[in-house]
């Protein structure tokens, strides 16, 4: 039989010319869409779930449904100026993030692009946004204390590197004051911060930069910005890119810190985006997969283990409620995966309790692990007293004749949450902590009038750094409280109060 050269050289060119039109369908699409931050898109047959997309005038989206027809996507960016006709390009990868040493003391967007002012970001190195978290074959205990600098939650509901510790309450109750304190508190201790602000005003978020920055805290820390006037699909990543920016210093076995503030907003920008798409909503109209938004995010907070470097991430999730309503849907999932949460009461908080911490309902998962020798001896009688107190502050109320013991007990209640209070962002080292709620939990404080308690305290610990220096050190090197510092402690406190404390 004979070859037809020219027939085979025309089904040849057909098959190329074809394979090159099956090949630009797969990789372009065009977009039939736009709108609220995404947008729908025709083609792109070979797009895979998560994948990133690179659109006409160079904004970037992100694959989020995949349809029969078409495929939705979400829209990094100015969606104002992608049109109807506009073609988009599939990349081949998943969301990055730059990372290093550059991004720590800037303020960025979600997508690592600086926002202060101040010059680009090489992106020399980047880590994928949304990553399979470490298993439990590489992490090891949390065991190391995080300190925040804040009495009330050092000495009750500690806080481990690697812990996930939600602090949850109403609007205007001092959340991100207590995060905002355990940043300023990691000065000089080595750990990376990334604090993530999600759904606030641009004028608040400028205002914690400056309070970081007048506090030395922005040499170690990186805020990243998805503000109320940003897209939602901005407000969705930011989370994730704050934590794959921590992961980098946490795989080099450095120690890391992740503010969300906070996840309530988040939870909010996802929901618009799973609406618009048209995924089926579910309880609140949020969508089914909601509570994997946060797990997969807080699953990342991790304490390596040695063989993986020994870094670790500690992540402070921020939980808004409606009126104390810690039952509703958003609150319960992410008080099911972190371990433990700091509840903050609007009731405490207006009756001058600040911070307005209530420790009945506050707890911490890893519990005295993540506390020093000294706090976890001094602690145990704290939170013992604070409960009677509570407990007994209810029949006081009643008017009724107390008997001595009964009002011993109240005296020192009260005295003990006067001296849990604390100034914002002026958090104290542990040593300075182990002291002052020595002095209330020993009756080193029964006879101070309860308005004066915060001045015996201020007091003792200028005295204690003037006179008793060697005391100071030694707690802070040794980190217990044995006989000989114990000894010592308790002779600077009657010294204290004999000779300088006037009553």
């Amino acid at each position: 039989m004979a070859i037809n050269v020219a027939e085979i050289t025309s089904i040849l060119k057909q098959e190329i010319s074809n394979f090159e039109r099956s090949a630009s369908v797969s990789e372009v699409g065009t977009v039939i869409e736009v709108g609220d931050g995404i947008a729908r898109v025709y083609g792109l047959g070979g797009a895979m779930a998560g994948e990133l997309l690179e659109f006409e005038n160079g904004t970037m989206g992100q694959v989020f449904n995949l349809e029969e027809e078409s495929i939705g996507a979400v829209i990094f960016g100015d969606y104002l100026k992608i049109k109807e006709g506009d073609t988009v390009k599939a990349t081949g990868r998943l969301l990055e993030v730059p990372v290093g040493d550059a991004v720590i003391g800037r303020v960025v967007n979600p997508l690592g692009q600086p926002i202060d002012g101040g010059p680009a970001i090489p992106s020399t190195e980047v880590r994928k946004m949304d990553i399979v978290a470490p298993g439990i074959a590489a992490r090891q205990p949390v065991t190391e204390p995080l300190q925040t600098g804040i009495k009330a939650i050092d000495s009750m509901i500690p806080i481990g590197r690697g812990q996930r510790e939600l602090i949850i309450g109403d609007r205007k109750t001092g959340k991100t004051a207590i995060a905002i304190d355990a940043i300023i508190n990691q000065k000089g201790k080595g750990v990376k911060c990334f604090y993530v602000a999600v759904g606030q005003k641009e004028s608040t978020v400028a205002a914690i930069v400056e309070v970081l920055r007048a506090n030395g805290a922005m040499e170690y820390t990186t805020v990243v910005v998805a503000s109320a006037s940003d897209p939602a699909p901005l407000q969705y990543i930011a989370p994730y890119a704050g934590t794959a920016m921590a992961e980098y210093f946490m795989w080099k076995g450095e120690a890391t810190l992740c503010v969300y503030d906070d996840l309530t907003k988040q939870a909010a920008a996802y929901r618009q985006l799973s609406l618009l798409l048209r995924r089926p909503p579910g309880r609140e109209a949020y969508p089914g997969d909601v509570f994997y938004l946060h797990s997969r995010l807080l699953e990342r907070a991790v304490k390596l283990s040695a063989e993986n470097g020994g870094g670790s991430l500690t992540a402070l999730p921020i939980i808004e409620t409606q009126e104390g309503e810690v039952s509703a849907y958003i609150p319960t999932n992410v008080i099911s995966i972190t371990d433990g949460q700091i509840y903050l009461e609007p009731d405490l908080f207006f009756a001058g309790v600040r911070p307005a911490v209530n420790v009945g309902i506050s707890v911490s998962r890893v519990g005295g692990n993540a506390q020093t020798k000294a706090m976890k001896k001094i602690a145990g009688s704290l939170k013992l007293d604070l409960a009677a107190y509570r407990e007994l502050e209810a029949f006081a109320q009643l008017g009724t004749e107390l008997d001595k013991a009964t009002q011993r007990q109240l005296d020192r209640g009260a005295r003990l949450v006067e001296l849990l209070k604390q100034p914002q962002f002026k958090p104290l080292p542990v040593e300075q902590e182990v002291m002052a709620i020595y002095a209330g939990t020993q009756g080193y404080l029964d006879d101070v009038p309860v308005n004066r308690v915060q001045e015996f305290q201020n007091g003792l610990l200028q005295y204690v750094d003037a006179s008793h220096a060697g005391l100071r050190e030694a707690l802070a090197a040794k980190k217990e409280l044995n006989g000989e510092i114990e000894g010592m402690l308790k002779q600077a406190l009657n010294d204290f109060k004999s000779s300088v404390w006037k009553k």
